[in-house]
């Protein structure tokens, strides 16, 4: 090669240090840029197999060391062919994406599965925690009954597609000042089925498929929860040439309880108690989601205590045993006493005392998050 070669390096516009990466990425923006088949300048075909030509030798490992070394006198001359477009796996890319020929195919359909379809379904907080069964309509698209999903009308059958053949792709030779190129597509009569219906049938007018609402029993399992899904196997749209029907999933929404709520496998609920009960004790009696429970209230039970029903809570999904019922105690300062009232509760102030002791500033939501260990 004469010493007045420009230096690859210069021609692709990378460093000495540039990766493949970077590499590989110049080399197609400028090989877009300075196709023939799109620049029409006169200098156009030069620069683009100057660009190959760089392109060739410091992709290549070996190449590039002996180029690195010894310069354009280092490269083995014989390999590099005239660089046309042999041996360039990202030209075939390039004419893809830029210039719609290329080396890919395109098959003929085959079996496509249908599409998944979703249903939102909003349940009672008593249902995601014990399970139900509930029925739902769902329309979707189904097989033709009438054509079977042919999309012909019945006794006659579709035919061979005459513009590819039955291939379901077309093929168009294309020339440049590079030689012929073929350009593989779908065919555009029979969208890549190879086939066409020359009596369509009269129920699905061709489509294969028709629209029907259909009735299911959807099991709900004891403790789902807020956005759990449920899978239906095969109840989504159909498929098409011969494919397998897509999946139903029912998404659940948990209506909120007037009392209780949920955290993971508890269920957590907030009563109130008047001073006597907490300063004296008592037992109390208090509501779970199957029915009434015999709570103990010790003395000098504070607001913001935390009880435990064993046992009370949501089923584990999948796993065995139930969470617990999470019981946090208020104490209710009354507001409206009548005159006994006032009088005994003035007779045991003077017992009590009237310091203030300063606390540890603590929020009840805070003290029912040391109380669950969260």
């Amino acid at each position: 090669m004469s010493s007045a070669k420009r230096d690859y390096y210069e021609i692709l516009g990378v460093p000495r240090s540039a990766g493949k990466d970077e590499i590989r990425s110049a080399y197609r923006r400028l090989a877009r840029q300075h196709h023939p088949d799109v620049n029409k300048s006169p200098d156009a075909e030069n620069k683009f197999k100057e660009i190959n030509e760089a392109y060739h030798v410091i992709s290549d490992d070996q190449k590039r060391a002996m180029y690195d070394r010894y310069g354009h006198e280092g490269v083995n001359q014989g390999d590099m062919g005239g660089f046309g477009f042999g041996g360039f796996g990202d030209l075939g890319d390039i004419f893809e994406d830029f210039f719609g020929f290329g080396t890919r195919t395109a098959a003929r359909q085959g079996p496509r599965r249908g599409a998944d379809l979703r249903y939102d379904m909003y349940i009672a907080f008593e249902e995601a925690v014990f399970g139900a069964e509930k029925e739902i309509e769902v329309s979707r698209h189904e097989i033709c009954p009438t054509c079977r999903g042919t999309g012909a009308e019945p006794g006659t059958s579709p035919i061979r597609c005459p513009e590819c053949g039955g291939t379901g792709q077309v093929r168009r030779a294309q020339q440049s000042i590079f030689g012929s190129f073929v350009n593989v597509s779908i065919c555009p009569r029979c969208g890549g089925a190879g086939e066409i219906v020359q009596t369509p049938c009269s129920t699905c007018h061709g489509t294969q498929t028709v629209e029907r609402s259909r009735k299911l029993s959807i099991n709900i399992p004891a403790g789902v929860d807020d956005g759990t899904r449920i899978r239906i196997t095969g109840e989504g749209e159909a498929g098409t040439y011969g494919g397998p029907a897509g999946n139903l999933y029912v998404v659940l929404h948990v209506k909120p309880h007037k009392y209780f709520q949920r955290r993971e496998d508890d269920i957590l609920l907030s009563i109130n108690i008047n001073i006597a009960q907490a300063a004296l004790g008592d037992e109390i009696t208090v509501p779970t989601l199957e029915a009434e429970e015999k709570l103990s209230i010790p003395a000098g039970t504070q607001t913001g205590s935390v009880f435990r029903i064993r046992g009370a809570g949501v089923p584990r999904l999948n796993r065995g045993g139930r969470g617990d019922e999470v019981v946090m105690v208020n104490v209710v300062v009354p507001t409206n006493l009548n005159a006994e009232q006032k009088r005994l509760l003035s007779e045991l102030g003077k017992t009590l005392g009237n310091n203030v002791v300063p606390q540890e500033e603590k929020n009840l939501f805070e003290r029912l998050k040391d109380a669950l260990g969260i």
